[in-house]
C-alpha cells in the first residue's frame, strides 16, 4: 500500500477526525496500514459477522451485536487512546440507536480533552446518514501510481526470476493503471501461469480482467465495437481531429513523459441519425481501447444517497478500466432540467454536480464522448471551455458525404458495382441523414433479393428512395429548433464547410487514409476489440 494512504490516515487521526470511513474491500491491506500508524493505541475491532475479534489474530473474543458493542466501549476513550475498527456495518447506519452511539463517541472525541477514541468504518460500500455527515470523513485509498505498479511488477519478476525489458514493464504498468495492488498481483500471477513470462501480449489479460469489473458492478455497459472510422462517411474535420488524438493514445507513455496533456474528450451535438453514435464507437476502435456507456438512468436508486453512491462507483469503475472511452449518449436527457428555470430533480442536480467535479479534476485516461441532439437542453456548465477538448456540430451530410455514406453501405453488403449511378441518387437525397441513406440501401437490396436478381441496379435504389421520407421532412419543426439553438454557439463543424461537387471523380484518398491508419494501429488490441 502506498505511503500516501498511510500518511493521510495518520494525519486524520492526529487532527482528531472522529469517524473515518474507509471505502475498501481488502481488509488485510487496511489492517496493515492501521498497525503502522497506531503506536501504543488500543485497537478494538468489531466484525459484523464475527462480533468482537482480536485485531491481530482475528479470533472471535465475544459474540454480540453492534449496538451492544458500542455500548460496551463508548466510554473506554477516557481510559485509553483507542481506535475502534468497525467492519461491514454499512447496513446498520440507518438505525437511530447506532447513529446515536456513534455520535456520542465522535462528539466526545472532539470536545472532551481527556477522551481519545477514533472510529474507523471499513466497508466496500459507502452509506452516510444525514445525522453523521459532518462527523464522517470518507477516505478512498489511492490507487497505485504507474511508478508504484512498476515496482510491484519488478518485485514480482525478481521473485520468479523472470527477465523483462524496461519497455515491457512501462507499457504493461500503464495498462494496469486504475487497478488496486491486489488486482495487479492477481493478473500478474495469471499471466505467469498462462505463459511463464510477461510480455506485450499480456495486455489482453488486463483488458479481460477490467471487463469483469464492469460486468460484476452492473453500473456501466461494455459496448461491442464493430464499427471503425472507415465506416464514417464524411465528418472529415472530426476524423482529422481524432487521428491526431489517436497518435497520443497509441503512444500514451511517451506522450505523458514528453509533457502532452492527456486528452479529456469531446462533445458531439447535432442532427439525429447523422453519425454521432457511430463516431463514439469508431473513436474507441481507433484508440484501441474499450468503449463503456454510462446510462444515468441505470444509476438511480430508491434509497437516499444510493444514486450518488452508484455514480461514484461508476466513475471509479471507468477509471479502473482506463484507458477507455466513456460514452454518454443523449446527455441532454441524462441531466434534463439542471440549471433551467424549472430545475431538475434534487437527485439529478446532485449527480450532475458530482459528474462535473469529476470531469474537472480527473487526471486519468478516461476519454469522454458525450453525444446530444438538442444543445438547448444541455446545462450551460457543460459547454464552458475546459470541460471538453472540443465541441463538434454534426449537420446533415452534404452531397459528397452522402455519396460516401451510400457507397460504404453498399460495399459493406457486397452490392457495390461500377454500373450504379450513385450521383443521381445523391441528387435525390438532400436533407437525408445517414440512417435514412442506410435504409434506402437496405430496402433496395431486399427488393433485389425477393425478385431473385443478383445485380443491384440504380432503379432499385431510386425506387427505395421514393418510399423513405427524410428525417428533415418528418421532423421539420424539431430540426429547425436544433439549427436555431446551435446558430450562436461556438461549435466546430464536424464536416468540411465547403460542399464538394458530386460531379467530381471519386478519389481513393479516403481508402488510402483508412489503410494507413489501420497499418499504424497494428493488431495488438485491435483483434481483441473486434470481439467486444
Amino acid at each position: 500500500m502506498t505511503n500516501r494512504a498511510r500518511d493521510l490516515m495518520a494525519a486524520y487521526i492526529d487532527a482528531l477526525y472522529p469517524i473515518i470511513y474507509i471505502n475498501h474491500f481488502d481488509f488485510k491491506v487496511i489492517d496493515e496500514i492501521i498497525m503502522d500508524i497506531t503506536d501504543n493505541r488500543k485497537i478494538v475491532e468489531y466484525n459484523n459477522g464475527l462480533g468482537i475479534v482480536d485485531f491481530k489474530t482475528k479470533a472471535t473474543m465475544k459474540e454480540c451485536d453492534l449496538f451492544n458493542f458500542l455500548n460496551l466501549v463508548k466510554d473506554d476513550g477516557y481510559e485509553h487512546d483507542m481506535l475502534l475498527i468497525l467492519k461491514d456495518i454499512h447496513s446498520y447506519l440507518d438505525k437511530p440507536e447506532i447513529i446515536s452511539l456513534l455520535k456520542y463517541i465522535a462528539e466526545r472525541n472532539l470536545y472532551k480533552e481527556n477522551y481519545n477514541a477514533s472510529v474507523f468504518i471499513v466497508s466496500s460500500k459507502v452509506f452516510i446518514p444525514d445525522e453523521l455527515e459532518d462527523l464522517i470523513t470518507v477516505l478512498d485509498i489511492p490507487l497505485p501510481s504507474v511508478y508504484e505498479i512498476k515496482n510491484i511488477m519488478i518485485n514480482f519478476t525478481k521473485d520468479l526470476e523472470i527477465d523483462v525489458t524496461d519497455n515491457v514493464l512501462s507499457e504493461i504498468a500503464l495498462s494496469f493503471k486504475g487497478l488496486n495492488e491486489f488486482q495487479v498481483k492477481q493478473i500478474l500471477n495469471l499471466a505467469y501461469q498462462d505463459g511463464g513470462c510477461l510480455d506485450f501480449d499480456d495486455k489482453h489479460l488486463i483488458l479481460s480482467q477490467k471487463e469483469q469489473l464492469i460486468k460484476k458492478a452492473g453500473l456501466l455497459e461494455i459496448v461491442p465495437i464493430k464499427e471503425s472510422i472507415e465506416d464514417i462517411g464524411g465528418l472529415e474535420n472530426l476524423k482529422g481531429w481524432l487521428y491526431k488524438k489517436e497518435r497520443v493514445f497509441n503512444q500514451l507513455d511517451k506522450a505523458i513523459k514528453f509533457g502532452v496533456d492527456i486528452p479529456k474528450g469531446i462533445m458531439i451535438v447535432g442532427m439525429p441519425g447523422c453519425g454521432k453514435s457511430l463516431a463514439a464507437k469508431a473513436t474507441a476502435k481507433l484508440f484501441e481501447i474499450p468503449l463503456v456507456r454510462l446510462d444515468v438512468g441505470r444509476l438511480l436508486g430508491k434509497y437516499i444517497g444510493e444514486s450518488e453512491e452508484n455514480m461514484r462507483k461508476a466513475l471509479k469503475l471507468s477509471e479502473a478500466i482506463s484507458p477507455c472511452v466513456l460514452w454518454i449518449d443523449e446527455i441532454e436527457k441524462a441531466f434534463s432540467g439542471v440549471g433551467s428555470s424549472g430545475g431538475g430533480s434534487d437527485v439529478t442536480t446532485r449527480l450532475f454536480g458530482q459528474f462535473l467535479t469529476w470531469m474537472q479534476e480527473k487526471e486519468n485516461t478516461v476519454f469522454i464522448v458525450a453525444t446530444a441532439n438538442d444543445i438547448s437542453k444541455i446545462p450551460a456548465e457543460f459547454l464552458r471551455k475546459g470541460r471538453f477538448d472540443e465541441l463538434f456540430y454534426v449537420d446533415f451530410p452534404n452531397d459528397e458525404e452522402r455519396r460516401k455514406i451510400i457507397e460504404i453501405h453498399l460495399k459493406k453488403r457486397h452490392k457495390w458495382n461500377k454500373d450504379l449511378d450513385i450521383i443521381s441518387l445523391v441528387k435525390l437525397t438532400s436533407g437525408y441523414n445517414g440512417s435514412d441513406l442506410e435504409a434506402i440501401v437496405k430496402d433496395a437490396i431486399e427488393s433485389c433479393f425477393i425478385e431473385g436478381r443478383e445485380q443491384l441496379t440504380t432503379e432499385d435504389l431510386k425506387s427505395a428512395q421514393k418510399n423513405i421520407k427524410s428525417i428533415s421532412s418528418t421532423l421539420e419543426k424539431r430540426i429547425k429548433e436544433i439549427k436555431e439553438a446551435v446558430k450562436d454557439m461556438d461549435l466546430k463543424p464536424a464536416s468540411n464547410p465547403e460542399n464538394k461537387s458530386v460531379n467530381a471523380t471519386p478519389t481513393t484518398g479516403y481508402a488510402q487514409v483508412a489503410t494507413s491508419v489501420s497499418s499504424a494501429i497494428g493488431l495488438s488490441l485491435a483483434a481483441i476489440l473486434k470481439g467486444y
